[in-house]
């Protein structure tokens, strides 16, 4: 009986040994081969993983830093300047619009005003900044800093559909003045076609027609002014502008 109970104590012992052998290898063996994969690459590379990872971490906490409390604070900063260089602007007063300099009043007390130009690089990297490069490069075209005034058109950088044409148009209009009518011609049709609307398309489609005039090119400038009777009869321009097509007929015996 005792030995009947030993070989049984055996056999069971032999059943919980292969069980905890299966349970072990089923335990021991990957859900994943990829994730054994992955637990093989960091053991190996952990100090470049926890290098790598800690780079990425500064790299989001500087950007977070950046856009959600730098440059929302630098915005600010650049429209206080701005202030006194806009209202000095509105009332013809360009030089100083654009280079400041007199005391003003600020919330700090009394300080030297910025003008534009200072704005525009020294915020340079916000709205603010980038809209006195426009405002920056109208002055320099009212005091008849000609290429100066491209130069800061040029740094301007805007899509919407008002702004955005007038400054090429305005880039045009020094060019104009530079007697330089292809490039002047180059930068209407750019103003005209950035934004299709009435009030800034047959403006600078009547200036680039009027620039051809100058080059003597009256077939394109017919062109031009049967566009504007077409597309825009409506508009200022259009209503006056067969007295254009009339005059450049004649002049180009067309």
């Amino acid at each position: 009986m005792s030995d009947l109970k030993e070989e049984t104590n055996v056999e069971n012992n032999d059943e919980i040994v292969e069980v905890n052998e299966e349970v072990s290898e089923k335990v021991a063996k990957p859900i994943d081969p990829s994730l054994e994969g992955i637990q093989l690459f960091y053991e190996k590379n952990k100090k470049m993983v926890t290098y790598v990872g800690g780079g990425l971490a500064l790299l989001i906490a500087l950007f977070v830093y950046y856009k959600f409390m730098y440059l929302p604070e630098k915005e600010k900063e650049a429209a206080n300047e701005a202030f006194w260089a806009q209202a000095f602007f509105e009332r013809d007063s360009f030089n100083l619009s654009l280079k400041g300099g007199p005391m003003v009043m600020a919330a700090e007390g009394q300080k030297q005003m910025m003008g534009f130009e200072q704005i525009a690089d020294e915020y340079s990297m916000t709205k603010v900044g980038n809209l006195s490069n426009y405002y920056a490069g109208v002055c320099l075209l009212r005091t008849g800093k000609y290429e100066q005034a491209i130069e800061r058109f040029n740094q301007f950088s805007a899509n919407d559909a008002l702004l955005a044409p007038i400054a090429l148009g305005a880039t045009g209009d020094a060019y104009m003045q530079l007697n330089n009518a292809e490039q002047a011609v180059k930068y209407y049709l750019k103003a005209a076609d950035k934004s299709n609307n009435s009030f800034t398309t047959p403006l600078y489609l009547k200036k680039a027609g009027f620039a051809y005039e100058l080059k003597a090119n009256y077939a394109e400038a017919l062109g031009i002014y049967e566009r504007i009777k077409r597309e825009y009869g409506k508009s200022a321009e259009g209503k006056e502008i067969e007295r254009d097509i009339a005059k450049v007929k004649t002049l180009g015996n067309l």
